[in-house]
């Protein structure tokens, strides 16, 4: 799906404040309701907006302890790569998996309560898979989180 200038100023908008209702984002992105509420489900359709969520702030709600992960492949098939996608699937505190060209195969961002929480985590991944390295940084500070995408909403 293409998205027009339209779809991007929606998009932006749901991305600032996704409890906005249908009438306001119409009126700022110059459609009348129905169309506009047409164009949010056509989006939701082709999984451009995958949900509509509230931002919540972890240390708030007692998850003090961000980790980011490196992780190494014991070997390079599909199977293995399969495998370790089902396994960080399957642990909620893993909140991103990517995976990277570099000097590790993927880094995970992990968030839990505390050291003893993040111990557990590690010893699921690793126990449900073998893996060659594992690398730990944990984070002391978050300097910049965005949820919004930098999108284009002025041009054609």
């Amino acid at each position: 799906m293409t998205l027009d200038r339209i779809d991007r100023k929606l998009v932006a908008a749901l991305m600032g404040d996704a409890t906005q209702p249908v009438s306001r984002l119409a009126e700022r992105v110059g459609l009348s309701q129905t169309p506009c509420w047409k164009r949010i489900q056509k989006l939701q359709n082709a999984g451009i907006i995958r949900a509509r969520v509230a931002l919540v702030d972890p240390e708030l709600v007692g998850l003090g302890l961000t980790v980011f992960v490196g992780v190494s492949a014991p070997q390079q098939d599909a199977g293995w790569h399969e495998a370790f996608a089902a396994v960080v699937d399957a642990i909620p505190e893993v909140m991103e998996a990517h995976q990277l060209a570099g000097s590790y195969d993927y880094t995970l961002r992990v968030v839990v309560r505390d050291m003893a929480d993040f111990d557990r985590v590690r010893g699921r991944i690793t126990s449900a898979i073998v893996i060659r390295d594992l690398t730990v940084q944990f984070a002391s500070r978050r300097v910049k989180s965005l949820s919004v995408l930098p999108i284009d909403t002025c041009s054609a």
